[in-house]
């Protein structure tokens, strides 16, 4: 066989097998060929000249990464998403997961706690005496019991902020317009309430059944509340803000057990100082007191949009109270 018909013949080999054995890239030295010149085989990477695939050690960037969190766990991850390292003013390291720094505040104890929505309409009426037949029952379950009342309370009021703002964000991204800024004040809201109920769990120990309660309880809300808020958005808001009356009552009457000595007024916990910006020496009174605040600033903020959409405007076309407690 001719030089000429032997090149033919390797290029026509080359050209069907090629797709699935040669590549452009060269990643081993090539044996030594006969009958081709080096020149036109080096047009043809060689892929391999095994079976198996060469083994590619991953770069340090690829490599997962081990971070440690606050209590010397390790955590493994190929992202390397590391845990922020956030500090104090003074220089102490931050020991709160559930909030920032930045998102702790002194709140405006000025506020008018006796505050009260007179129920005229008819609307107002139902959301009135709806407010009341559910608190009689509890009420009437923990009496004087203030700190397990407390903890069932902010279990129930963190909801309505929570669902609230969550249609609004649906109904933001359905009709394609701004919320004006209420997905994010009734955001916050439930947020306040939630941080009411991890203050109070560092004192108060629920029991088993007061724990079952809660499931049940807040179950029921949040589906009630839903339906609610889908059907009549100020019924729902007018509801909450009569719910936060109540509220601010329960804590004045905590408050009066607490002076009157029927109630121990133990230190703060530290979470309160840190979250609310209070004096190292606070008591549990000076908690009591902040949270009453925060409960009427709700208060105001939901009569607030309930009383907008009174009056045929939508909350979207009303700047939203942010930060308002």
């Amino acid at each position: 066989m001719s030089q000429s018909t032997a090149t033919k013949v390797s290029r026509l080999v080359l050209g069907q097998l090629g797709p699935r054995f040669l590549s452009n890239t060269t990643g081993f030295s090539r044996p030594a060929t006969t009958g081709m010149s080096s020149a036109k085989f080096a047009s043809y990477g060689v892929r391999g000249w095994s079976a198996s695939a060469p083994s590619v050690k991953p770069s340090e960037e690829e490599k997962p990464k081990a971070f440690a969190t606050e209590d010397g766990k390790l955590i493994v991850s190929y992202w390397g998403v590391a845990p922020p390292k956030i500090t104090k003013e003074d220089g102490t390291a931050w020991k709160w997961n559930c909030f920032r720094p930045w998102e702790s505040y002194k709140p405006d104890v000025s506020i008018d706690v006796k505050k009260h929505h007179k129920p005229e309409t008819t609307m107002d009426k139902f959301a009135y005496w709806t407010v009341q037949v559910l608190k009689y029952p509890t009420h009437l379950f923990f009496q004087r019991r203030h700190m397990c009342h407390a903890v069932l309370l902010e279990t129930v009021a963190a909801v309505p902020g929570m669902v609230g703002g969550m249609l609004l964000h649906c109904k933001s991204l359905r009709r394609f317009e701004q919320s004006g800024g209420w997905i994010k004040a009734l955001l916050e809201e439930a947020e306040n309430e939630r941080m009411h109920l991890m203050t109070f769990i560092e004192i108060a120990k629920p029991k088993w059944y007061e724990r079952a309660l809660v499931f049940a309880v807040q179950g029921g809300f949040f589906n009630a509340y839903f339906l609610a808020y889908l059907a009549s958005p100020k019924l729902a808001h007018r509801i909450v803000g009569y719910l936060e009356e109540e509220a601010v009552n329960s804590y004045s009457e905590f408050l009066k057990d607490l002076d009157n000595g029927s109630f121990e007024n133990a230190p703060a916990p530290a979470i309160a100082i840190d979250y609310w910006r209070l004096p190292p020496n606070s008591t549990l009174r000076d908690v009591v007191f902040v949270i009453r605040a925060d409960e009427a600033h709700h208060r105001d903020l939901n009569h607030y949009a309930s009383d907008i959409q009174c009056q045929g405007q939508e909350l979207k076309d009303t700047p939203a109270p942010i930060g308002y407690h």
